[in-house]
């Protein structure tokens, strides 16, 4: 279970440039008038990309709990970029929890994949019962220019599609535009079969 434990300031969700892209009017005594509206589209365009890439577009504090290891030597982070990894702890069906001294493991940095990997040997065995918590911390940075720059546009159009098509109540041909699944297709990851 992966959960993510930071809120997303509203202040890095670009309503300005939204705007701009929607060629909205500006200089009238309401220019704010729709802000609220604005942002809850980009905050979706952001969450829909997150969730289609596998990427944490801004950076911010995750928590990986799993309750048994599929591989002896390694755990896969389910988002990319890992920026660090704070703690990794384990904890018996008490709620007893040790820390695991950070020397035991590192990061295996991966654009999409990436892992944390035991140093030598195994990872510590989880307790029967209990639980693994891994801390740690993924995104591309804290600010909405730090983005790379498809990513970026991606969000700006599919803010700007849910925008226009607000009222809509049928899905027509797909929920995303071909121009969003264009930009984030490098960014997906790649699934195989076991014919592959």
């Amino acid at each position: 279970m992966l959960i993510d434990e930071s809120e997303v300031t509203e202040t890095i969700f670009p309503v300005d440039a939204l705007k701009r892209h929607l060629r909205l009017g500006s200089g009238f005594a309401e220019d704010d008038l729709q802000d609220a509206v604005l942002l809850s589209f980009v905050r979706a365009a952001s969450v829909a990309i997150e969730g289609r890439t596998g990427k944490a577009l801004f950076t911010r504090s995750f928590r990986l709990v799993t309750h048994r290891w599929r591989e002896r030597d390694r755990v896969a982070l389910p988002i990319a970029p890992v920026v660090s990894v704070e703690a990794l702890a384990l904890e018996d069906a008490d709620g007893v929890q040790q820390v695991v001294e950070p020397s035991r493991y590192r990061l295996e940095a991966d654009a999409h994949a990436p892992a944390l990997v035991a140093r030598s040997g195994s990872l510590p065995d989880i307790p029967e019962g209990g639980k693994a918590e891994i801390a740690f911390s993924a995104g591309y940075g804290t600010t909405f220019e730090t983005l790379p720059a498809d990513l970026a546009q991606a969000v700006l159009l599919l803010a700007a599609h849910y925008y226009e098509y607000r009222h809509e109540t049928a899905l027509g041909e797909g929920c995303m535009p071909f121009g969003v699944t264009s930009l984030i297709a490098r960014y997906r990851p790649l699934r195989m079969g076991f014919g592959a």
